[in-house]
């Protein structure tokens, strides 16, 4: 490194100031990992490729990501908003089991007034298919119009459809569903279809609300 001879195990290096050779030749280090946000909008798979020919989400980041990511979790065809994309494995393994309790807000909007109990049966639970009990979560009315209400739910966990399947459990039908946070990621003004990369300092909070070293990820 820089043209010393490394024997000491674990030493660390700077690819924006270190110089690594072996054997003479200069060693081309690690971008490390790529995270991005995606605003998804409604009509598109959480896939990469559908043998139908349906839309997908690798329709709206053809020609603007270099590396193969991977949709962290999914939004069903019909929802939108915050969609991570990532190649970091563990991550995305962390951020998805419910064991690390990293939150996911989605602002919903439905038909028809539920009433305040059935907003605290869904917070307790509620069971969407033989077996299947919904984990504690929290839910907010945020607004209300002539035939919908439009709450704010917090999950920590990402069962399929969960939301749209708590509210037909309650008998009511979900219009619109958007995610707009992940633990500490917000989708903020990023326009519908539109993707970025997360700066450091989201890549950062987020393997901390993950419980990872955050200095182990080099955002590109």
């Amino acid at each position: 490194m820089d043209g010393k001879v490394v024997t000491e195990l674990g030493t660390r290096i700077d690819p924006e100031k270190n110089q690594v050779t072996f054997d003479g030749h200069p060693v081309a280090l690690s971008e490390g990992h790529t995270y991005l946000m995606l605003n998804k909008p409604p009509g598109f798979l959480t896939t990469l490729s559908d043998p139908y020919g349906r839309p997908t989400i690798k329709d709206l980041i053809k020609g603007q990501v270099r590396k193969r990511v991977y949709p962290v979790g999914r939004l069903d065809r019909d929802s939108q908003g915050l969609l991570l994309l990532t190649d970091d494995g563990e991550l995305s393994h962390r951020l998805l089991h419910p064991r690390y309790k990293v939150s996911k807000k989605y602002m919903v909007t439905v038909q028809g007034h539920p009433s305040r109990d059935v907003i605290k049966r869904m917070e307790k639970g509620v069971e969407i298919a033989p077996g299947q009990v919904t984990q504690p979560c929290k839910v907010r009315q945020v607004g209300k119009r002539k035939r919908q209400a439009i709450f704010e739910i917090v999950l920590k966990e990402g069962r399929k459809r969960q939301i749209r399947y708590m509210f037909r459990a309650m008998g009511y039908r979900v219009d619109r569903l958007v995610r707009t946070e992940m633990g500490p990621l917000r989708l903020g003004d990023l326009e519908s279809g539109r993707v970025r990369s997360l700066t450091p300092q989201e890549v950062s909070a987020l393997r901390q609300a993950a419980g990872l070293d955050s200095e182990k990820a080099l955002a590109t």
